[in-house]
């Protein structure tokens, strides 16, 4: 049986994104194993080993990861390793290189390169000679947005360069949805008659939280609420700002749901102001659900919304840029106008689209050389 492995710096990416990948490569007849930081259980893996890879890239914690990821690759006869995330990327690439010579297929999904218009030069200095370098160990680079997929065309000396819109999402899972609408307001503590602000991702840095909290603060409207669903470092960071700011009752931190689906569909307006996305997973599903959108004008977003034709694109990151944005879309008009402009744009980033490309990819990578 051919063997595979999937790498990424912590299970827990893998089980968000890539359960349907690895049990596609099962169909296609692979045993597949899994290498990353986490003990959590992937389904349809044969194996799983511990490694103990770190976000940040100076922790010796990755030397320690990189020689039992060498190990494990040499000591195998992998027809296919398929890395993901910066870390694990860079340091499987590395350490598949006898591998490649002999035979191995190694694919590296760029889920939103660290460098991008607009990014710290620290960004710039540390991953992009990196990535430009990996490049040269990379049968199948998969990037998922045009300015990542355009850059690497350019630069990068992968024998193979793909673009897949993002991991696919479950459109019909999410439009059509169905779910009373008062009940579940009144299950979150929300007013029926609040405009409802919702929000999804981890409560990091990244994700840029704290910009709407204060726009909605700048609003002083009483039913003006924002719901932010997920779970991370900044929660109580987070917490603490909105209770400095007077609107703790209207901040709602919701934590981790399964009920995703139902919280879009008794929202209003999906507010997204990450500072840095590959191809957002939850901006695509509030898409689906039919909200109107206010995300940051960042790589990524564009791929998705067309600014005042599905949505607006902020392209300050100040409260007072987004307070304004809010203040336009409390017209229910001016929501449908921008809820409706979806057409069909959402089918090229669904899961069974996706998956097909997936398909060809792996049925069709590169030798190595």
């Amino acid at each position: 049986m051919k063997r595979a492995l999937f790498v990424a710096t912590v299970t827990g990416h893998i089980l968000a994104f890539h359960t349907p990948y690895i049990k596609m490569l099962t169909e296609m007849g692979y045993s597949v194993d899994v290498a990353a930081y986490g003990d959590e259980h992937v389904p349809y893996a044969v194996k799983q080993f511990f490694l103990p890879f770190q976000r940040n890239p100076f922790s010796w914690h990755n030397l320690k990861a990189y020689r039992s990821l060498k190990k494990l690759i040499d000591a195998n006869q992998y027809e296919l390793i398929h890395c993901h995330t910066p870390v694990a990327g860079i340091l499987t690439r590395f350490a598949a290189r006898k591998a490649r010579r002999n035979g191995t297929r190694v694919l590296y999904t760029a889920h939103g390169f660290h460098f991008y218009k607009g990014a710290p030069l620290i960004n710039w200095l540390l991953y992009y000679p990196a990535e430009l370098l990996c490049s040269n160990w990379t049968d199948t680079l998969i990037t998922i947005n045009h300015e990542d997929f355009e850059r690497a065309s350019r630069h990068f000396h992968a024998a193979q360069i793909e673009y897949v819109p993002g991991v696919g999402i479950d459109v019909d899972k999410y439009a059509n949805c169905a779910v009373d609408r008062a009940q579940k307001r009144r299950e979150i503590g929300v007013p029926e008659d609040a405009l409802l602000l919702i929000s999804a991702g981890e409560l990091n840095q990244n994700k840029n939280h704290e910009v709407i909290i204060k726009a909605i603060a700048q609003l002083h409207d009483p039913l003006v609420y924002l719901v932010l669903c997920g779970i991370g470092e900044l929660r109580e960071p987070l917490e603490a700002l909105a209770r400095s700011l007077g609107v703790a009752d209207r901040v709602l931190f919701l934590g981790y749901r399964a009920d995703m689906p139902e919280l879009y569909k008794v929202s209003d307006v999906f507010v997204f102001p990450s500072f840095r996305e590959g191809l957002s997973a939850s901006l695509m599903e509030a898409m689906a659900c039919g909200l109107a959108v206010i995300c940051s004008d960042i790589r990524g977003n564009r791929d998705l919304i067309t600014d005042n034709i599905n949505g607006l694109l902020c392209r300050q990151n100040i409260p007072e840029a987004y307070a304004s944005c809010i203040e336009f879309l409390k017209d229910p008009a001016a929501r449908l106008r921008l809820s409706g402009g979806l057409g069909g744009t959402l089918e090229p980033f669904s899961a069974g689209s996706v998956r097909r490309l997936m398909r060809k990819i792996y049925m069709n990578c590169p030798q190595s050389l």
